[in-house]
């Protein structure tokens, strides 16, 4: 059982723990030819970290936002909530909400209990969150109680965000807390968790399925926490039976097979071939942990290709993993580190100017009609940065970009409230300009290419998780 000190879990090298180091090696190579975009990784065996790496700009101290992921925390609530007698799992839901259920309440809903929501075993269809989340009084919960619910609760299987959202909304009512202010006590200060945040609903409920932010270590730490039963330095936390009935086969999801999200649900953990669990989120945050080897497995990324990093981690990780000790070589003691420590995603960096600057810097385009509803752009050329100003509606925002090199500043373009934002510029021809944008306390990058055509500009948009955006042309106006 492993003793943490400082916040920070213990270190070792892989070897020592039974890894040869050019397996983790084997694995970074098969991330970079698959071009999956991984943001950081942290591997444990045995309770000690024995690689970890984060591909700058991305950092150790950076949170990042989970997604679905999220859903793994609010279970791990659910389960203090019934450990302390709070609510049982088959308490129905309506119960929590007399005054949004719908006056007459069909069998299906009157039997839906927590336990359901925990397993995405609710009878609904298909998700929910969509309609919630545009209702326009901010009661999610009561439009998730008038939807119709097609199934006997228990016997269908649809992922719904909406579900674990209910999970939240249970817990405030039977606590009067917040997601976040009742794991404190409980969850975040044992494990030397700090400054999480999480997104709220219009009530000021927190979401619960998606929106929880914290650091790649966090993610460690939770995966270590559920690996060694619910204890941690010695105390027991959280009851082993639940994390037993949480971490195993609740409802079927598929039918196996090579696919890693048809192996069975859990209460908000998937399960995985090879006798492995994990919670995983959108394009990539997973904590991955595997019961038989002992080890624990957190990364964050940008893919879509989630699959895929599952793959390599079986492929490579996995059957490299020893009962016993391993002798050092070079590769432990000198390849892996240097290779953990060059971890990057590099900016483009192609011509590092053009003539154009001259000409176009501060000038004004006005943009047509787009979806985004961006009404200008102006772009200003200072020695080695660029300063962006495009206006939105009633907001301009203003990001500075270094010239082949990352500028780190804040930025609320992406969504609400500011978040950072590291960008950088290169021109790609003469008349085309070249701008990185990457939120990096989030999977997402931005690219931007800007052709100059005389006082004319056309604007192409691409993410590296999300569909590109549509093209924009704009025209110089004084």
């Amino acid at each position: 059982m492993m003793e943490m000190t400082n916040l920070h879990l213990p270190r070792s090298q892989p070897e020592a723990q039974g890894i040869p180091s050019t397996a983790v090696i084997e694995f970074l190579n098969a991330v970079q030819e698959r071009n999956l975009e991984l943001h950081s990784l942290m591997l444990l065996r045995h309770g000690q970290v024995v690689a970890e790496g984060w591909w700058n700009p991305y950092a150790s101290d950076i949170p990042h936002m989970l997604f679905s992921l999220s859903k793994s925390f609010t279970s791990t609530a659910i389960g203090f909530a019934a450990s302390e007698g709070i609510l049982s799992v088959d308490d129905t839901v309506v119960s929590f909400f007399p005054e949004d259920a719908p006056e007459v309440i069909e069998p299906n809903l009157s039997a839906m209990r927590i336990r359901h929501l925990l397993m995405m075993g609710t009878g609904h269809d298909k998700d929910t969150t969509t309609k919630m989340t545009q209702s326009e009084d901010g009661n999610w919960a009561k439009v998730f109680l008038h939807d119709p619910v097609e199934h006997v609760p228990g016997t269908h299987f649809a992922y719904n965000s909406g579900a674990t959202y209910m999970l939240s909304a249970i817990l405030q009512k039977a606590t009067g807390q917040t997601l976040l202010e009742y794991l404190q006590p409980r969850l975040f200060e044992p494990l030397g968790i700090e400054g999480a945040t999480w997104e709220s609903c219009p009530l000021g409920i927190h979401v619960g399925g998606w929106g929880l932010n914290v650091t790649t270590e966090d993610i460690a730490k939770f995966g270590q926490l559920y690996l060694q039963k619910g204890v941690w330095n010695g105390q027991r936390l959280l009851q082993e039976s639940w994390i037993e009935e949480a971490t195993s086969k609740q409802i079927a999801n598929g039918d196996g097979g090579d696919s890693d999200w048809a192996q069975g649900y859990g209460y908000q953990f998937w399960r995985c071939r090879h006798g492995v669990y994990r919670g995983d989120g959108a394009f990539g945050q997973f904590c991955i942990v595997m019961p038989e080897l002992d080890a624990v497995l957190a990364m964050t990324s940008g893919t879509n290709d989630l699959q895929g990093v599952l793959n390599a981690v079986w492929d490579h990780l996995l059957p490299a993993m020893e009962p016993s000790p391993l002798s050092s070589d070079e590769d432990s003691l000198t390849k892996l580190p240097e290779r953990l420590q060059g971890l990057t995603l590099q900016q483009p960096r192609l011509q590092p100017d053009s003539p154009l600057e001259a000409a176009i810097s501060g000038k004004y385009y006005k943009l047509d009609d787009n979806e985004q509803n961006w009404k200008g752009i102006s772009i200003a050329f200072i020695d080695n940065h660029a300063v962006v100003i495009l206006s939105k509606e009633e907001n301009e925002y203003r990001i500075k970009l270094g010239r082949g090199e990352w500028l780190e500043g804040i930025t609320g373009l992406l969504q609400d409230g500011d978040k950072r934002v590291v960008s950088s510029f290169t021109w790609q021809q003469e008349d085309t300009l070249l701008m990185t944008l990457r939120f990096i306390e989030t999977p997402f990058a931005i690219t931007s290419r800007i052709l100059f055509e005389g006082d004319k500009i056309m604007m192409n948009h691409k993410s590296n998780v999300l569909p590109d955006l549509a093209e924009i042309r704009g025209r110089m106006t004084e």
